[in-house]
Formats: C-alpha cells, sequence, structure tokens
C-alpha cells in the first residue's frame, strides 16, 4: 500500500461508508482493541482509503494521525518482507481479474509483539472490468495462528515419531542376528533413523557390560567407561542394574548425578542421552543410550518414544541371541558333517570352500569331499541336498559317510552314485541331492566322471581357456532309484599338467531374477580371469560370485589343479587336451601350436606342425571314442627340433593303407612321412601316443632315424 495508486493500487484496510460512528476517550479504544477486527473501504479512483479505529488499531496506528489520502502510511510499520509480501497479494488479485482476496502478514505493535493480522477484501470492478474500489475487514488474527502453528508442531512431532519407530521397527525387521543389529545401529543412517546424534549398546555377558556398539558422540567412547564390570556407578550401569530409565537434560544434570564423571564434563559433545534398560522376558539383555547434541527437556511425549523404541531394540535382541545360538549350533553340526582336513596330493594342489547362506540359520545340505583311493587315485565329491536347514545337514552327512564308503570299495563313479542313490532313497525323507563324482590319477591325468542332476564340471586349460567338458549325467540321487532308473554314464577326460578342475554346487552360479545361463557365463570369465593357483582360485570365486549374488545359498567348490609342467628353458613344453565335443578344440589347438613356436623362436617350423598337429587330432577324434591329449616338447640335442605328440584311449594301431585317386582317407601316414623327420606309435596305459619330429636332420646320417622308423 502506498500513495501512488492505479488500478492495481494495494488494497489496505479503511472503515466503510456505513461503518461504526467513531467514539472518542480511553474507553473506546479498550473497547475497540478488545474487540481487534475493524473494516476499510479503498477507492481506487480517488486513491483515498477509510479505515475505522477498530481496524486502525489493528494495523498498530493511531486513529488521531491516520491520514485517509495517504493509504500508504498504513503498512509503513511493516517489515519490508511482509509489506512486499502484502503488496504482491493485493497486486496479483487486481491484475488477476479476481473478485476477492485473503491474506496474513505479521504486524509490530507499540509494545514490541508481532501481531498476525488478517485482511479480508472484495475487489468491485466496472463492467470492462477495471477495479475501482476494495472493501473488507481487518482482524488481529494471532490467537488462531498460533494455534494453529501449535496444532502444527504437534502434527509434525507425532510424525517424527511415528517416522522414528516405522524406521527403526522396518531396520531391526531384517536383523537375523546380533551382528546385524548393532550394524542397523552404528551404519548408514543409525541415529539418524533414531532421532538422535549418538548411540551406545551394551550387553550384559556374564556380570560384565560388553559395549557392542557406539556411533558418534557418547560417553562411552571415553576410555573406562566403556566396556567393564557392572558394579561401577556409571549411567548406563546404574539404568541396566534398577531397569530403569535415566533421561539426562545437560552436562551439568549429568555430573549432578554421577560425580565420578566430573572430568569429563567439558568434553563431551552431546547436551542431552536417554539411558534406557533393555528387558525382553523379565531378562535384562544389556541398555541403549541415545545422546542429542541439542537441550531435551524430555516431555511425556518424547519419554514414551524412548522407550517404545528400547522396547523394539530388546525384542530384536532377544530374537538375534536366539538366533545366533540356533546358527552355531547349526553351523557346528555342518562343520563335523564336512572333512576337517583335506589332504595334499602329489602332482597337484587341491582347495575347498564351504559358505553358508546368511540369511536362515546357515546350514544346509551342500557338501564336497576328498577320498584317498588305491593306486594313487583320489575320488572327488560335490553334492547338495535338497533343503536349507538342519534335516538336510543330517541327511548330508550320511550319503557323505555312505557315499565315501561305496567309493573307497573302488567301484568306478557310476556304481558309487547308483549305490549312493539307493541308499537314499532307504532313508526316512523326502529328500533327494544331487552330485558330481570324479576319480581322478594325477600321475597319468586320467578322469573318470559322473554326475547325478549336478551342474557339469569346469576345466581351465594351461592357456587359460574354459570349458565345460559336457559330462553326461543322470537324474539326481533318491529321484533315480523311485524311477528305476540308475544309469550314471561315465564320462572319460585327461587332466593335462598345468590344468584345472572346478566343482561346484548351485549356490556359486544362482542370481536371484536371472537366468542361470548368466551365472554359469560369469562363472567361466572368473576361472578364467582368476590366479592360477587352487587356493588363490578358489578364495577369488568365493569373493567375486557368492559375494555377488549376495550370499543369500551355500556353496560348496572344489578346485584341483594338476601340477603343470612347463619342461625347462633350454627344453620347453606344452600340453593341451582336446574334446570331442569341443567344436572349437582342434583350432585352437592349431593355435596354441603355432603361438608356442613363436615363443620358442622356432616360427620356422609353424606350418608343418600345424598341419601335423591337425592331421593326428582329426585321426583320434573322427576314428576313437574320446578325447586327445596333445603334447609339444623341445628336443635340444643333438640339433634343436620339435615332436608333437598325441595320445588317445584307443587301442588299435593307424595302419598304412595305398588310398586311390577319389579316396578321402588314408594319407595320413603317407603325410607324416612326407613332413617329420621320424614318427612312431607308443602303447600308453590303455591306450596309445602317435609321436613326430619335426625340424633340421641331424649332423650326420646316423643321428637319425628315417621317417616311419623307431617305435612304428
Amino acid at each position: 500500500m502506498n500513495d501512488h495508486t492505479e488500478s492495481v493500487d494495494h488494497p489496505s484496510p479503511q472503515p466503510a461508508p456505513d461503518g461504526p460512528p467513531h467514539d472518542s476517550g480511553i474507553g473506546t479504544v479498550q473497547r475497540l482493541a478488545m474487540n481487534r477486527t475493524g473494516s476499510f473501504d479503498w477507492d481506487l479512483e480517488t486513491r483515498t482509503m477509510n479505515v475505522d479505529d477498530a481496524g486502525l488499531i489493528v494495523f498498530g496506528v493511531d486513529p488521531g494521525t491516520f491520514d485517509a489520502s495517504r493509504p500508504g502510511t498504513l503498512v509503513e510499520l511493516l517489515e519490508p518482507t511482509e509489506r512486499e509480501r502484502l503488496n504482491l497479494s493485493v497486486d496479483e488479485a487486481v491484475t488477476s481479474g479476481a473478485h476477492s482476496y485473503s491474506v496474513h502478514f505479521q504486524v509490530p505493535m507499540p509494545d514490541g509483539e508481532l501481531q498476525w493480522t488478517h485482511v479480508q477484501a472484495r475487489i468491485l470492478r466496472f463492467p470492462d472490468g477495471r477495479a475501482h474500489r476494495i472493501v473488507g475487514v481487518v482482524r488481529d488474527a494471532t490467537a488462531e495462528v498460533t494455534h494453529s502453528e501449535f496444532v502444527q508442531e504437534l502434527e509434525n512431532r507425532r510424525q517424527r515419531q511415528t517416522s522414528i519407530v516405522e524406521r527403526t521397527t522396518s531396520a531391526m525387521s531384517r536383523a537375523a542376528s546380533v551382528d546385524d543389529v548393532t550394524a542397523a545401529l552404528t551404519g548408514p543412517g543409525g541415529t539418524a533413523r533414531l532421532g538422535c546424534d549418538g548411540v551406545t549398546l551394551g550387553l550384559v555377558q556374564n556380570s560384565s557390560l560388553n559395549v557392542a556398539a557406539v556411533s558418534g558422540h557418547t560417553l562411552e567412547g571415553f576410555d573406562g567407561l566403556g566396556s567393564g564390570d557392572l558394579g561401577r556407578k556409571l549411567p548406563l550401569v546404574d539404568s541396566i542394574l534398577s531397569g530403569r530409565p535415566r533421561f539426562i537434560t545437560s552436562p551439568a544434570d549429568l555430573v549432578r548425578r554421577y560425580p565420578s564423571l566430573e572430568p569429563y564434563e567439558d568434553r563431551l559433545g552431546f547436551s542431552s542421552a536417554a539411558y534406557l534398560p533393555l528387558v525382553a522376558q523379565a531378562r535384562s539383555l544389556g541398555g541403549l543410550a541415545m545422546f542429542y547434541g541439542k537441550r531435551m527437556s524430555f516431555t511425556a511425549d518424547e519419554r514414551i518414544l524412548c522407550l517404545g523404541l528400547a522396547a523394539i531394540l530388546a525384542q530384536s535382541l532377544q530374537r538375534a541371541m536366539l538366533f545366533d545360538e540356533e546358527r552355531e549350533f547349526a553351523t557346528g553340526l555342518q562343520a563335523a558333517m564336512l572333512p576337517r582336513r583335506i589332504q595334499d596330493v602329489e602332482g597337484g594342489e587341491i582347495a575347498v570352500r564351504y559358505h553358508a547362506a546368511r540369511n536362515g540359520r546357515q546350514v544346509g545340505g551342500d557338501w564336497y569331499d576328498m577320498i584317498a583311493l588305491p593306486n594313487g587315485r583320489y575320488g572327488l565329491v560335490v553334492g547338495d541336498v535338497q533343503g536349507h536347514d538342519t534335516h538336510a545337514a543330517a541327511i548330508m552327512g550320511q550319503l557323505r559317510i555312505a557315499l565315501r564308503a561305496y567309493a573307497a570299495e573302488g567301484h568306478p563313479p557310476a556304481t558309487v552314485l547308483a549305490r549312493a542313490s539307493r541308499f537314499l532313497a532307504e532313508l526316512d525323507t523326502d529328500r533327494f541331492a544331487t552330485c558330481t563324482y570324479a576319480q581322478i590319477d594325477l600321475g597319468s591325468g586320467a578322469l573318470r566322471v559322473a554326475r547325478a542332476g549336478h551342474f557339469e564340471p569346469l576345466i581351465r586349460h594351461a592357456d587359460g581357456r574354459v570349458r565345460s567338458p559336457q559330462v553326461r549325467g543322470g537324474l539326481p540321487l533318491g529321484i533315480s532309484t523311485y524311477f528305476e532308473y540308475e544309469e550314471f554314464p561315465e564320462t572319460r577326460l585327461d587332466l593335462v599338467p598345468g590344468e584345472t578342475l572346478v566343482l561346484f554346487s548351485d549356490g556359486l552360479v544362482e542370481e536371484p531374477g536371472a537366468d542361470i545361463d548368466t551365472g554359469l557365463a560369469a562363472l567361466a570369465h572368473e576361472v578364467r580371469t582368476g590366479p592360477p593357483e587352487a587356493q588363490a582360485l578358489a578364495d577369488h570365486l568365493s569373493e567375486r560370485l557368492w559375494e555377488r549374488w549376495g550370499a543369500g545359498d551355500d556353496v560348496a567348490l572344489l578346485v584341483l589343479r594338476r601340477s603343470p609342467d612347463m619342461g625347462s628353458s633350454l627344453a620347453p613344453q606344452l600340453h593341451q587336451y582336446i574334446h570331442q565335443a569341443d567344436p572349437e578344440g582342434l583350432s585352437d589347438a592349431r593355435s596354441i601350436v603355432r603361438q608356442a613356436l613363436a615363443d620358442w623362436d622356432m616360427e620356422e617350423l609353424a606350418d608343418d606342425a600345424e598341419l601335423v598337429t591337425g592331421e593326428l587330432l582329426v585321426n583320434v577324434l573322427l576314428h576313437t571314442e574320446g578325447g586327445a591329449v596333445l603334447t609339444m616338447e623341445v628336443l635340444p640335442e643333438p640339433v634343436r627340433r620339435v615332436r608333437l605328440s598325441v595320445q588317445d584311449r584307443s587301442s588299435v594301431w593307424p595302419r598304412r593303407r595305398s588310398p586311390g585317386e577319389t579316396s578321402t582317407s588314408g594319407r595320413g601316414l603317407l603325410l607324416l612321412d612326407a613332413v617329420a623327420l621320424r614318427w612312431g606309435i607308443e602303447p600308453r596305459g590303455a591306450g596309445k601316443a602317435v609321436w613326430c619330429d619335426l625340424g633340421p636332420p641331424g649332423p650326420s646320417a646316423e643321428e637319425d632315424v628315417p621317417a616311419g622308423g623307431a617305435g612304428t
């Protein structure tokens, strides 16, 4: 409101023409002040404003000094921000075409108090819409605004307290163990969740106080005031022993109640504190201390809130302690079921890992085992009994012992699984189990694998490539006997020096909400990129996968690496197994041979070596029932040459033939005669090996054996 009003002038209170007559005298003013409601009439054409005495008193203006021709003086006492807000409200109403407006603003009174004032007015307009007059009432609204603010403050306080209870209840409902409870108090948002600035959780253990969690500025953060004997005169101990809360409204109040704390008064980082006993089912669990940076009076509502939070925490702690006791029993049972120690193996290194799920009781039916067999062989087992409870663990223990006994009797993998399935079916249970069982001879690398509804193993080759060897399988143990189909076909493989076998259970590859192929691909990637040593690789897989999937399932993991044989710097070697069902194996073998020769500075032999490698491997993959082991080594004396060897399990030796012009086979040995300095065939275990030497001839004829010579 100002003196230069136009069609958009700011309406202000002034008396209407038919308003109450003006009474002079102190009594009249006092009566009007008690009424605290007046009226105004603002003529926008003449730029004058008439306000009755009651309205002027509401504005804090002396009725004897107000000039109607200068309406702007009515709001001169207002703070600039309040005046601007009032003017903007009036301008917006006049220019927008509105016919009324209502606005609250604060007016400073002569006694220094701020009075909430309410103006409600009607805008009179000409037929063309132009405003020419504003009439309305003005009144003291302090009482109703103050009441409204009080009500709003109560509502805000109620909402804040409700939010604290809801957030605390939600956090505690997800806390399964005592560690989870302490993490909820000290982790991100822990103190904010409780509505305080610091927190201490103390637990009673063996007649002593153990401070399990501290966050923010706390008294128990000082040396000597935390964990210790329950006989000390400290507020948290006092609250626990008495079973009554202690509300501290100031540091001075704290020292007055506990004089021994006087040396710490100047170093306290809080102004108020609440010490609350934690009691559940008449059992004292400990105490909770909450610290506040601001001064707290601890009204009845605030005390009820603190006690409610303590009750929620006490119930959660009781449940968590019971869970920890059950988990300790369950994990002890699980540990008793699994091998205490895996023996070292000659010719390789082995690593095993078991990880219990972090939800539930952390016990399940996953297991691993290694069994020493006659003739230097070993049996390798990874299995999983259906379920995640103590019953699954008990079934697992019985099944593991039975399978170990059948394996120790010397039965082949297929027979071991068939008997284990029959054993499980005869138990009084409806559980089934999946399992992979392998027998390996680390001396020769011969590997026999059978599986019952379980994942195929992975093999990491010496060059880092990872393949699944496509091991044939049967039905899960127990189910196969129920359906009278105890068929567990064996797959024969070779683990060459430097290769690694990985057996695992489903917890390592099952990501919640994702396809199992995603987990298998992730496992293959981590096996490929992980460290070569068995122990380091087992740790790598646990950290990168079990943790990645959220640790929601049990994991059994067995990693076996056959010791590498790289030869020497003078006579290096490489070994590679090519599976018959691997479509990329032949191409990979040729690439490996060429790269090795480049690394050994013998690239001039790469073309011949690739040709011979392809010919020997094709013969094995086409004419035998298994894979092939490729070995390439340098023979440094008498001249530097390369020997290629391809081993298979067939006892049938190749024979020379005279192929016709249109024949598509029979030229392999002729090719060896043409390319190799010499070649031969040797018996190897249950099969044979075809070898050939490539390189320059020797210094004299006696040193070389003609192609097709020794060993053919």
